[in-house]
């Protein structure tokens, strides 16, 4: 119990990392996903093929591997850094790597959203001489957002439990990581699992249920 205590502070500022990488990817993810979608669903071809083709590429790929990617990939072969400091480099390569990852299944989620939206209030915006990025930000994306909310939330959770894969982007002190040299120096892991097990659905658990009222509450009958 006592080496518990010793290293609950290295434990807590490990999580704090992680609820850190969690909150600016969230921002990031979601501007990129409504980008993607509006190639997804513009009516240029050579951008349509393209967001297909990074969505299908990026969702497809272990997690893992876009974050080893963007160490060895990025870092160390091109050469693209955030700080000579390793650990807010190793920190922004993980939110570029994780961001870039989740922003596909935001992507996918407004997509259904707009699907959802009557085709009708499309064309209606086109013939009062709407452009078609005019009519996707003012009528069809606030309705997409509205109609998947519970899924978007969905993907949050799934992105701040991602977060505990930061160590495969770079030198990053995350709680897994340690977690990992406390099981190593005290050979207890049972109570630390169960610690960082609570400290994670501290955190998820009320996206979840902030997300499924906010669907409840802005849900639009059709």
């Amino acid at each position: 119990m006592d080496d518990l205590i010793k290293y609950a502070p290295d434990l807590a500022a490990g999580f704090l990392v992680n609820v850190k990488i969690a909150l600016v990817c969230a921002v990031i993810s979601l501007v990129l996903g409504t980008v993607l979608v509006s190639f997804r669903v513009s009516p240029t071809p050579v951008l349509r093929a393209a967001g297909t083709v990074y969505v299908n590429v990026v969702r497809n790929t272990p997690l893992t591997l876009v974050l080893a990617f963007s160490a060895l990939g990025l870092s160390d072969t091109i050469g693209l850094t955030f700080s000579e400091e390793p650990s807010t480099n190793g920190f922004w390569l993980v939110v570029l790597g994780l961001s870039a990852y989740t922003a596909t299944f935001v992507g996918e989620a407004l997509r259904s959203g707009i699907n959802t939206v009557p085709l009708g209030q499309a064309e209606a915006a086109r013939a009062i001489g709407l452009t078609f990025l005019q009519s996707l930000r003012l009528i069809i994306l606030p309705q997409a957002f509205r109609a998947v909310i519970g899924p978007l939330g969905s993907v949050m959770i799934a992105m701040i439990k991602n977060t505990t894969v930061a160590l495969a982007a770079g030198y990053l002190a995350d709680s897994a990581f340690v977690m990992k040299d406390t099981f190593d120096d005290t050979g207890v892991s049972i109570p630390i699992f169960i610690g960082l097990v609570l400290a994670f659905m501290a955190v998820t658990l009320p996206v979840g249920f902030f997300t499924g009222w906010l669907s409840r509450r802005l849900a639009v009958v059709r």
